[in-house]
């Protein structure tokens, strides 16, 4: 829905509460109109249910006033005297419109200072999981969110198996689209394997989906800083098609909402207004080779040639594996040569100085030999992944010339990304039914790459990142699993605690936070200790 339609529906929604409650409003003291004016109402309702004004704002949040909701139409049945079991299923089961019932048929009294905590042990457990829910879902949606490293794309710098913490407030927290979904989770419940939102997958009927019109217009609080080249963003893949990660064809049958897609991680190498071109897997921003921070170490894939008379076997290759860092796991025999899948330099420097090999020979794609899968997927383009480009990032209120032969860089952007309707016909472009020569870009775009070059789905694949699908900022690795380690060494001791972005080698702080963590535990003992002896 619109913000237009959104707002009629909210007032609506003030409407049907206000015929439900204004003689509740009178028993508890108030005027009869103080149920009927929106945002106000609530904050008299906190007050006549005995609770905090502020708590006003959580009804505004989504997502989490799906939690609030229920709490509230069932402290309002209670005070007002009604504190059953069957008080409370019936305040659920019926969305709140059981205020209609205590407003118009039954009489009931207004409890002044009621007293709202537990009356039981499992009233007491109740309160204080939804409370935690309550608080959980409000960091994780709003500030700071958990995120798992799936793959080796940014291998060296990111881990297979790192736990960080991704704040959503440096590029400011998104407003969750998806206002009908379960908290804390991404688009899978896990256990249950079902999908955790509201929402009509098909793409042919998400438009005329009554689930699809509770979507919220793209919003998003104000940031405080933006996106600098080469920094790790998490980010919505643009191409999801919920089935299968690798199909990134424009034309796909599945549509997911733009917070739900699958969340990514990687390096953004190029910014709104770059113009971003790929010589020999390396990256030339304006021309000029970009230069990496020091904790990036790039990864190719390599041909590794035995000197004569020697061949490797699966214990001298793992042996070179676990000796020279190489990863992605051991390497492929093709015609008695063997391919690395991935190695840095550093570990290509000493394997090429190993007694059995005679040479290391990077394997790169020519220039002019056209992949079908690197973006736009067009014939006309003929790049690979390692000779791409040159091409420009879309920046916000820029304006470009459009003709046939740039239209399948762009014809994403200008359709789904910026929700525009394009046609051709013959050599002419329309958009929204007009003929166009130019177009003027909605919001900024960026390139998001992997450092291991040659085992990265991403930009070139699927092309630009709208500034809307950006999710936020890995900041820190509280955990670190190595699932090939064994017992205590399956936990990178090193990784726990230490910063993402940054210079030099990474420090832990994990010393110092149990320090901190000890200390604030023996407070706690403390203060109690003395709060019962005084």
């Amino acid at each position: 829905m619109t913000l237009t339609q959104w707002l009629i529906f909210f007032l609506i929604i003030q409407i049907i509460h206000g015929l439900g409650t204004w003689k509740l409003y009178i028993k508890a003291g108030r005027q009869a109109w103080e149920a009927f004016i929106p945002i106000y109402n609530a904050v008299i309702l906190m007050k006549i249910i005995n609770r905090s004004p502020w708590l006003t704002i959580l009804l505004f949040l989504p997502i989490i006033n799906l939690i609030m909701f229920p709490v509230i139409w069932v402290e309002t049945a209670r005070s007002f005297g009604k504190n059953t079991y069957t008080d409370t299923f019936l305040a659920i089961i019926t969305l709140g419109l059981y205020n209609y019932y205590l407003n118009y048929v039954v009489e009931v009294n207004y409890i002044e200072n009621r007293d709202i905590n537990p009356k039981s042990t499992s009233g007491e457990w109740v309160n204080s999981i939804l409370f935690a829910v309550i608080a959980a879902t409000l960091v994780h949606t709003y500030f700071i969110q958990p995120y798992t490293i799936p793959s080796s794309s940014l291998e060296k710098s990111l881990l297979v198996g790192d736990f960080l913490f991704v704040s959503k407030v440096n590029y400011g927290a998104r407003v969750p689209m998806t206002t009908v979904a379960a908290p804390m989770v991404h688009d899978t419940i896990p256990i249950l394997k079902t999908k955790s939102y509201l929402f009509n997958d098909d793409i042919t009927k998400k438009e005329t989906s009554w689930a699809n019109k509770l979507q919220l217009p793209y919003l998003r609080f104000p940031a405080f800083e933006k996106i600098d080249r080469n920094e790790i963003v998490v980010f919505n893949q643009p191409a999801d098609t919920l089935l299968d990660m690798n199909d990134f064809t424009p034309n796909r049958n599945y549509y997911k909402p733009i917070d739900k897609k699958t969340n990514l991680v990687k390096r953004c190498v190029g910014v709104a207004g770059d113009s971003l071109e790929v010589r020999d897997g390396f990256v030339y921003i304006n021309g000029v080779k970009n230069e990496l921070p020091d904790r990036a170490q790039l990864q190719f894939s390599y041909q590794i040639i035995p000197k004569q008379g020697k061949r490797f076997d699966n214990s001298i290759l793992n042996l070179l594996i676990s000796r020279y860092d190489v990863t992605d796991g051991i390497g492929i025999m093709e015609n008695e040569n063997y391919i690395i899948p991935a190695a840095s330099d550093n570990a290509v420097n000493q394997l090429k100085n190993h007694p059995t090999v005679a040479s290391l020979n990077k394997i790169i794609e020519p220039k002019g030999k056209r992949d079908a899968g690197v973006f736009p997927h067009d014939p006309q383009y003929q790049w690979n992944r390692d000779q791409f480009g040159p091409i420009y990032i879309p920046e916000k209120g820029k304006t470009i010339d459009i003709n046939l032969e740039v239209l399948p860089l762009y014809k994403r952007v200008i359709e789904e990304y910026e929700g525009n309707k394009l046609r051709v016909e013959g050599n002419q472009i329309f958009i929204n039914n007009k003929l166009a020569t130019n177009y003027t870009f909605k919001q900024n775009y960026y390139w998001m790459m992997g450092d291991n070059r040659h085992n990265s789905i991403d930009a070139r694949a699927w092309g630009f990142v709208p500034f809307d699908h950006v999710v936020g900022k890995p900041v820190f690795i509280w955990m670190s699993w190595d699932t090939n380690g064994k017992g205590f060494n399956k936990i990178r001791w090193d990784r726990m605690f230490t910063t993402v972005h940054g210079s030099g080698k990474p420090v832990s702080y994990l010393i110092p936070f149990l320090v901190l963590l000890l200390g604030w535990v023996g407070f706690n003992k403390w203060r109690k200790r003395k709060k019962i002896n005084s």
